[in-house]
């Protein structure tokens, strides 16, 4: 008898649609590299016009459309990107910016809700010393993922391009360029209740992913103005992102615009249901913050300074025999595997998207339920 399984580890374990798998095999295509795949041009049009910018650019990953970004903004040699310390693009894209671009990444410190001190941010800028690197980018990532999907303040946005305009802020008439990392930006969107285009208005570029929450299996497009673009078309032949008859892919996308997008605050509701149902174990081991959970990712804190995240999404992963004998278990009566990510971080995180449904929801609460109450009582509370 099979197991049940929840797979909360990321919402790029997602699966494409019935609709996205039906698009994509009548698929109009022709050859990408020449701008002749009708189907990727719609998807990098529709992208572009929703977000209010001029030109868009279907790329293989949100890792290389952030690279392009970096490329493009950061053209001269010795320019440096401001970046948060817990940026995506700090951790996870291997310093791509540096051994690939040639650009140095200074970081500044993310508070808690993804954001950083715009102070800081302005003493961080350097162009006027020949001693130093020249500040061509500053990088925000929207939502913010190591924060815990976190959507970044509309204010906060505000007064970050506030600053960068100022006069005399930049290299002569060079103005700063500012990228968001929007890998999940329709999540953020739909938390605020507002338009991707109020919320990326003032920046230079977005990379907007569709194989995470949006449920695509492959593909970002990156969006800025016709300029920005085509330089990052020509840059993304040379990162071996020339794609032909790609618009198999593209499709999905466009399906992800109409079907999945409206779907995304049943998974916010989702996310803040798992984090009610562990908050209210009052657990000495195990909690959240509930004030903290805004979008589709879940951090898990871990208080138990004897227990480590990795353990704890380790154990979510088995089943063990009392757990049938307690009634754990999905409609065909056997275990319940609910599959978390976790590293050397003090927590573990869950992320929902849209085929976790209510049931699987349901299914993941009774088996978070269970591991929690073992944990308390092997350290009680004192």
């Amino acid at each position: 008898m099979s197991h049940s399984i929840v797979d909360l580890r990321s919402d790029t374990v997602s699966q494409p649609t019935d609709k996205m798998r039906a698009r994509m095999a009548s698929a109009v295509v022709g050859d990408d590299v020449y701008s002749e795949d009708p189907t990727v041009n719609e998807l990098e049009a529709r992208t572009a016009a929703i977000f209010g910018k001029e030109a868009g650019l279907f790329v293989p990953s949100g890792t290389m459309g952030n690279l392009l970004a970096i490329m493009v903004h950061c053209h001269r040699r010795g320019a440096e990107a401001l970046v948060g310390d817990l940026s995506h693009i700090f951790l996870y894209e291997q310093g791509g910016a540096s051994h690939l671009a040639g650009v140095q990444l200074a970081t500044l410190k993310n508070e808690q809700d993804g954001t950083f001190s715009l102070q800081e941010l302005r003493r961080r800028i350097r162009h006027e010393d020949c001693h130093e690197p020249i500040t061509s980018l500053v990088v925000v990532e929207n939502t913010h993922n190591i924060c815990g999907g976190k959507v970044v303040p509309l204010a906060f946005l505000d007064e970050l391009v506030a600053l960068v305009r100022q006069p005399g802020v930049g290299t002569g008439s060079a103005r700063i360029a500012l990228h968001m990392d929007g890998a999940r930006v329709f999540n953020a969107a739909a938390a605020l209740g507002v338009g991707v285009e109020r919320i990326c208005r003032d920046f230079d570029s977005v990379s907007i992913c569709f194989s995470k929450s949006l449920s695509a299996p492959v593909g970002s497009v990156l969006v800025g103005s016709k300029a920005f673009i085509s330089e990052a078309h020509r840059l993304r032949k040379a990162l071996g992102g020339g794609m032909r008859q790609v618009g198999v892919l593209a499709a999905a996308g466009l399906v992800a615009l109409d079907e999945v997008v409206p779907l995304l605050p049943k998974d916010h509701e989702h996310t803040k249901k798992i984090a009610q149902a562990i908050f209210d174990l009052n657990s000495p081991n195990i909690t959240v913050n509930l004030e903290t959970v805004q979008s589709n990712i879940l951090l898990v804190e871990i208080t138990q300074p004897k227990l480590l995240a990795s353990e704890l999404a380790d154990r979510l992963g088995i089943v063990e025999s009392g757990e049938v004998a307690a009634g754990v278990t999905g409609k065909n009566g056997a275990g319940i595997v609910v599959k978390a990510c976790a590293r050397d971080w003090a927590f573990a995180r869950l992320v929902l998207y849209h085929q976790v449904d209510d049931e699987l929801v349901e299914l993941a609460i009774r088996k978070l339920k269970y591991v929690i109450g073992q944990y308390d009582l092997r350290w009680p509370r004192e």
